[in-house]
């Protein structure tokens, strides 16, 4: 592989999933948002006003960092991908562009009226600016989801006489029917990195002793979304994902399974090590026939393996897409089981009193950043050697004039400038967090109620 492509990619790949951890964040908490101003306004007193004054702090901050980060990824269409830019550009512009102009503007300006124009609007406008800010959210994921849909299975193109795409019909791009799917499971798992955020923070608070009443509405709320979006995460988004993905993509689906050759019931690998020189999973721990049954409903379907299809078109990182889908499934267990236990703790009444329990849901907050960034990379690196899949190839898409040197230096520089943001992001989180969702309130150790 051409070293400039290497840097290219890896560049893009670490500017992506930094900038992907503020907006799944952001998508997550705008229904919490929206949550907590709805209980505000049927309900008396100023418990729930304040909790959303307090997540739409958290959530600005996420959302600061989220523009700042994000910036750099378009100008790498230009500066990185120019030749993929001349060629989808007709297309991949529009859907852009539409975040842009439509949602990211939806989201920024009646963010502005909750953060600067809270003491000037009635609790129904301040829902209003709520709903408005979840709508902006979820429809800037929309747009962006439909770019990488399209990319995944491209439609509603034409090829032009210089051999470049032009949009054929613009509703057919933004209802592609990759993008069903896609995008339902890319926010329940926003929901799910908001629950456990929201949760963490709520676990922190009881187990200082401060801030106690809104823990609770914290911890109440993280984990009964949290419980619902982890199920969700498995069945049917991810399941009909991956379903999917073997319709249209079966390399990709052979390569995050390690099926390396075509079988009639077909097992699924829970553990075991993708060897490529012999094309075998070493140390092998299956379930019997479960991949054709959830793929075909059939016990004894034939699901295609990496034997099928010629050599140059597998994804050219098939260890690394193997490990990646096994820890996005992994840790989706892993989610739901939390979850599951917190939940049936709370049922008993008995969850805000667990200490060991209160430091899971801590201990468990950056688990679906963990799980997201797996499935992102599962979805990118199985869509290699292809950036429209089986149109035009990845080493085909990079700037002609952009070499080696100028790609590993910028590279470098983001590394640099992101561990910076990282860290600011972190110090400026905690303080939100020191100050708290009320009035300062003395801490008196771990709370028992």
């Amino acid at each position: 592989m051409d070293i400039a492509l290497q840097y290219d990619r890896l560049q893009f790949a670490i500017t992506a999933t930094f900038h992907y951890l503020f907006p799944q964040l952001t998508m997550g908490l705008a229904l919490f948002l929206l949550y907590f101003r709805t209980r505000d306004l049927l309900s008396e007193g100023n418990h729930f006003h304040e909790a959303a004054r307090f997540w739409t702090g958290i959530f600005a901050l996420s959302f600061a960092f989220g523009v700042v980060t994000g910036i750099p990824l378009e100008f790498q269409f230009g500066t990185n991908w120019a030749a993929f830019s001349n060629y989808a550009g007709g297309i991949i512009g529009q859907t852009l562009a539409m975040e842009g102009v439509f949602a990211f503007f939806l989201e920024s300006s009646f963010l502005g009226v909750l953060l600067f124009g809270e003491a000037r609007c009635s609790r129904r406008m301040l829902w209003l600016a709520s709903m408005m800010l979840f709508a902006g959210a979820w429809l800037s994921g929309y747009f962006i989801l439909a770019t990488n849909a399209w990319m995944q299975h491209p439609v509603a193109y034409r090829v032009l006489d210089n051999g470049h795409l032009a949009i054929e019909s613009l509703s057919a791009l933004l209802t592609n029917p990759w993008l069903l799917w896609q995008f339902t499971h890319n926010m329940t798992a926003a929901i799910a990195t908001g629950s456990f955020v929201m949760a963490a923070v709520g676990a922190v608070y009881l187990l200082a002793g401060c801030h106690v009443a809104h823990a609770k509405t914290y911890v109440r709320t993280g984990v009964v979304a949290g419980a619902l979006a982890s199920v969700l995460l498995i069945t049917p988004t991810g399941h009909e994902s991956a379903r999917q993905v073997f319709e249209h993509q079966p390399i990709k689906g052979a390569a995050f399974e390690g099926l390396f050759r075509s079988e009639r019931g077909a097992d699924i690998l829970l553990i075991g090590q993708p060897n490529l020189e012999t094309m075998t999973i070493d140390n092998p721990l299956v379930v019997p026939s479960a991949l054709s049954l959830l793929v075909y409903y059939d016990l004894y379907a034939n699901v295609k393996g990496l034997d099928a299809f010629p050599p140059q078109e597998w994804p050219d990182h098939i260890a690394l897409l193997y490990f990646s889908y096994h820890i996005m499934a992994g840790l989706g267990t892993w989610l739901v089981a939390v979850m599951g236990l917190a939940v049936l703790w709370l049922w008993r009444g008995r969850l805000f009193a667990s200490g060991w329990l209160l430091w899971l849901l801590v201990l468990s907050a950056p688990v679906p950043y963990i799980a997201t960034t797996a499935g992102w990379m599962t979805a990118e690196l199985g869509r290699q050697p292809w950036l429209v899949y089986g149109l035009f190839r990845t080493a085909e898409g990079i700037s002609p004039l952009v070499h080696s040197g100028n790609a590993l230096f910028t590279l470098l520089g983001f590394l640099g400038l992101y561990l910076a943001l990282g860290l600011l992001f972190v110090l400026l989180v905690v303080e939100m967090l020191r100050r708290g969702p009320a009035a300062p309130m003395p801490c008196v150790g771990q709370s028992g109620s």
